[in-house]
C-alpha cells in the first residue's frame, strides 16, 4: 500500500533513489510555434550521469525557501516524488511552477503520478495561483502524461525556466 505525506529535509536525498528507468522511443521538440514528434531511441537506466549532483543544490534551495515536497512511499521506500515552487512567477505573478515529479519505474501506470500532480495542484489552488508551471522533459510518455491531466502549452515561456531547460516542452496548468 502506498502512502503519501511531507517530505522532511533530511529525506530529500532519497529522491535520487527512484527507480527513473525508461526506454524512450519518441522525443518532442517545439519548433515554429508547433510540437513535432521525432523519433529518438534512450533506454534510460536510472539518474543521467551527474543530474542528482546538478539537481540537488536547486531542490535544497526550494525547500528552505517554503516549497512543498510530497512522497509517496511503498513502506520505507519512496517511490514518487512531487514538488511545488512557493513563489508566484509569470507578468501576473499568478503562476506556480511544478517544480519535480517523478514516479519509480515499476509503480508506473497506476495512478500515482496523477495522484502526486492533484496534491501539488491542491496545494497551488490554495495559495491563490492560477496556474502551474511545468517544463517536461520531452520524452512523449512524459508530455502525453501531462497533456493527459489537462495541461497544455505555456502561453507565456518563463525566461529563467526556458534558459535552465530549453530542450524541455513548457507547460501550463490552469487551476480554475
Amino acid at each position: 500500500m502506498i502512502k503519501f505525506r511531507i517530505l522532511t529535509q533530511n529525506e530529500l536525498p532519497l529522491i535520487w533513489t527512484i527507480d527513473r528507468a525508461e526506454v524512450i522511443d519518441n522525443v518532442y521538440y517545439f519548433r515554429d510555434g508547433k510540437l513535432i514528434l521525432e523519433p529518438e531511441h534512450y533506454d534510460m537506466q536510472g539518474w543521467p550521469s551527474g543530474e542528482p549532483e546538478h539537481y540537488h543544490p536547486h531542490l535544497m534551495d526550494c525547500f528552505e525557501r517554503g516549497g512543498f515536497f510530497w512522497g509517496a512511499f511503498e513502506g520505507e521506500t519512496l517511490v514518487g516524488v512531487v514538488v511545488l515552487e512557493e513563489r508566484f512567477i509569470g507578468s501576473k505573478s499568478d503562476t506556480i511552477q511544478l517544480k519535480f515529479l517523478h514516479v519509480s519505474h515499476a509503480v508506473r501506470k497506476k495512478g500515482l503520478g496523477r495522484r502526486l500532480f492533484s496534491l501539488a495542484a491542491e496545494q497551488a489552488r490554495g495559495m491563490g495561483a492560477a496556474k502551474m508551471y511545468i517544463s517536461s522533459t520531452p520524452s512523449e510518455n512524459t508530455v502525453h502524461f501531462y497533456f493527459h491531466l489537462g495541461c497544455r502549452l505555456a502561453e507565456e515561456i518563463d525566461g529563467e525556466l526556458f534558459e535552465m531547460e530549453p530542450k524541455d516542452i513548457h507547460l501550463e496548468y490552469r487551476l480554475s
